[in-house]
């Protein structure tokens, strides 16, 4: 199928390449499930330190700021990379960044499995952030070349699965490999697997025109990449920004949880290691897949109608997690523990679905590296970072259960932020996001 085009275009508005979207059918939805296993091990690598908390601790003495420091790092550093990897992501092909950030991590983690202090650990740890900030940005920019505004919420939200599996492989089979063989042994194979498929995924993965699908859908593509100077406008988006905030409150809530769950389980219900692991990231990230589908397929049903509906459907995500998450730490018995956490994860899979994809409806295509760098840095350097050290802290003085409790509160805030967004600010930022396409359209058109 060829791309139409407007008489007097010296050029289709798309022009032509060896992957044409319209014809691809099932590869645009292969190559979220090559995407996938990338997150997989992403998640897989950040998941499997947390859970083999106690062995560190123990090996090394290391205080609970120190461990929330381990947790922390990796989130600054990643955060600090975000808003230059999304850049980056905009002008160069996206295939080259998520390959070579996977080869880079998992590079990192190999080494992060020979340190032989915590200083050492820590620089390794956050050293991760440099390689895993370039993935998602280039992820979500070449899932949204594949698919347009009519399954993109799908197509997110499955990707966003990988992120659960990624958490729940990383978490149990850390745990249990490092039960039996120490936690250098399951840190290392992490690392290794990482390498392979980076590998095998040089051959499979295609890099798709900038703007492709949309432009079949009557949304015009500049071909013109994001200059720096355009930055300023997308801080001036006021949905945009509140999408940010929205998005390191629900961050600040997943990384307490991920991170503390499962010393909490270990400590108050007297799990073994890896059984502590398996409930803290098992119940919660299965549970979330589900919620994600559901977010997804919600979202792209009803966004048509309304384009207040991927907000609409975040919003009742985090609100109804909110008190899941406080008896999370505060449930007297293992059962209600894991009760809460389900309940959680169901929850923020709903929110997780279109994190994203509401981004992009405000946004030029041009920019949707750029911004899923800036939404990275802000999610994981204000929410992410603070969270586990926060936490830390606070245990100090409070029971850690209590401690986790009160990160509930953050996802109300993330629900009112949500509502005045949808109410006072989409439809103003919505108006601009079609003025920009019809700009770029007749610079288009207008070009010798």
């Amino acid at each position: 199928m060829k791309i139409a085009y407007r008489p007097g275009d010296q050029a289709p508005l798309v022009p032509q390449s060896p992957v044409s979207v319209p014809a691809l059918g099932r590869y645009a939805w292969a190559v979220v499930a090559l995407l996938w296993l990338v997150c997989f091990f992403s998640y897989a690598d950040r998941q499997a330190f947390f859970s083999v908390f106690p062995l560190l601790r123990r090996e090394m003495a290391l205080s609970t700021v120190q461990l929330g420091m381990l947790g922390s790092s990796f989130a600054i550093l990643y955060g600090l990379a975000g808003p230059f990897a999304g850049y980056v992501v905009d002008h160069v092909r996206r295939k080259t960044a998520i390959l070579g950030g996977l080869e880079l991590w998992s590079v990192i983690c190999i080494f992060s499995s020979l340190a032989s202090s915590f200083v050492q650990l820590l620089v390794y740890r956050a050293s991760e952030g440099l390689g895993e900030a370039i993935y998602y940005p280039a992820a979500l920019s070449m899932i949204s070349d594949y698919h347009s505004r009519r399954s993109r919420s799908r197509a997110m939200g499955l990707l966003q699965t990988s992120v659960y599996a990624g958490t729940i492989g990383g978490g149990y089979w850390a745990g249990a490999i490092a039960q039996r063989h120490g936690w250098r042994a399951s840190i290392f194979l992490f690392g290794a697997l990482g390498c392979i498929l980076g590998l095998i995924l040089i051959r499979l993965l295609r890099e798709p025109q900038r703007g492709s699908a949309d432009a079949f859908i009557g949304m015009a593509a500049s071909r013109q990449t994001l200059a720096l100077r355009d930055t300023r406008a997308l801080i001036e988006n006021r949905s945009l920004l509140v999408l940010m905030a929205v998005f390191a409150c629900d961050n600040f809530v997943a990384l307490v949880l991920l991170t503390w769950i499962p010393t909490y389980l270990y400590s108050t219900f007297h799990l073994s290691l890896a059984m502590a692991a398996f409930d803290a990231a098992v119940y919660p990230q299965v549970a979330s897949i589900g919620g994600a589908v559901v977010g997804g397929y919600l979202a792209d049903r009803f966004v048509v109608s309304s384009p207040r509906s991927r907000l609409w459907v975040q919003c009742g995500g985090v609100l109804a997690g909110a008190p899941f998450v406080a008896l999370c730490g505060l449930a007297h018995s293992l059962s209600g523990v894991i009760l809460a956490l389900s309940c959680w994860g169901f929850s923020k899979g709903i929110y997780d679905s279109n994190i994203f994809a509401a981004a992009f409806d405000v946004v030029p295509i041009r920019a949707r590296g750029t911004v899923s760098g800036l939404m990275n840095c802000v999610g994981w350097l204000i929410g992410g970072g603070a969270a586990p050290v926060a936490i830390g802290f606070l245990a100090k003085y409070l029971p850690l259960g209590k401690a986790i409790a009160t990160s509930g509160g953050v996802y109300v805030l993330a629900g009112v932020l949500l509502v005045f967004t949808a109410v006072r600010l989409l439809h103003v930022d919505l108006h601009r996001m079609e003025d920009s396409s019809q700009s770029s359209a007749a610079v288009v058109t207008s070009q010798p």
